[in-house]
């Protein structure tokens, strides 16, 4: 199975959902994605330093060992080919995608390697409730069900939305970046 696979490889981190839906062959994970692993520490075969780069917040439907949904935040739109050349092999061709980019300025749609990307800019808060809202997603259609089959519910309303975003090259994608300004806290809230 390929969640198991990635497991193994050390590619899941913060792992808060990684199952079986109620749909028989199908599975939802929601935590990190490694993109870059760390370095192997010094003397080691397999010990790893922690990841340089991450997909955070990655919710992703796995059937017939094809992603067929990923959504997530990446910090940066230059890391959006680092994640199609680790995973290319494992993305469905009508795979759903919502994707936030930090450092983008506006929606838009970027096809990489025969996959469409729908990439909308990211402010703040938690990925997975910015994602329900942008999906309509109701609290009341999440209720009682698993943690496996609320991924599949987004999975579900992702199939069929339809950002009213522009299709552009990732050229033209990556001229349409802005630099991220974050504040810094100290202290307690």
């Amino acid at each position: 199975m390929l969640l198991e696979t990635y497991q193994a490889k050390g590619l899941l981190t913060v792992t808060l959902v990684n199952g079986q839906t109620s749909t028989a062959g199908v599975y939802a994970y929601r935590g990190d994605l490694v993109l870059k692993e760390g370095a192997l520490r010094e003397g080691s075969t397999t010990d790893r330093k922690p990841p340089e780069a991450l997909f955070i917040h990655a919710a992703l439907i796995i059937e017939n060992d094809q992603i067929k949904f990923i959504n997530g935040l990446l910090p940066t739109l230059d890391l959006l080919p680092v994640f199609v050349e680790k995973y290319k092999h494992d993305i469905a061709p009508d795979c759903a995608t919502l994707i936030y980019v930090e450092n983008i300025g506006k929606g838009m749609q970027v096809e990489l390697d025969g996959v469409m990307y729908k990439l909308l800019p990211f402010k703040e808060g938690l990925v997975w409730n910015v994602l329900l809202e942008e999906l309509y997603i109701e609290k009341y259609e999440l209720k009682n069900q698993t943690a496996e089959d609320k991924v599949a519910i987004a999975y579900a309303a992702a199939k069929t939305y339809n950002p009213k975003t522009p299709v552009v090259s990732y050229a033209e994608a990556e001229s349409n970046t802005i630099t991220v300004v974050k504040e810094a806290a100290v202290g307690a809230i």
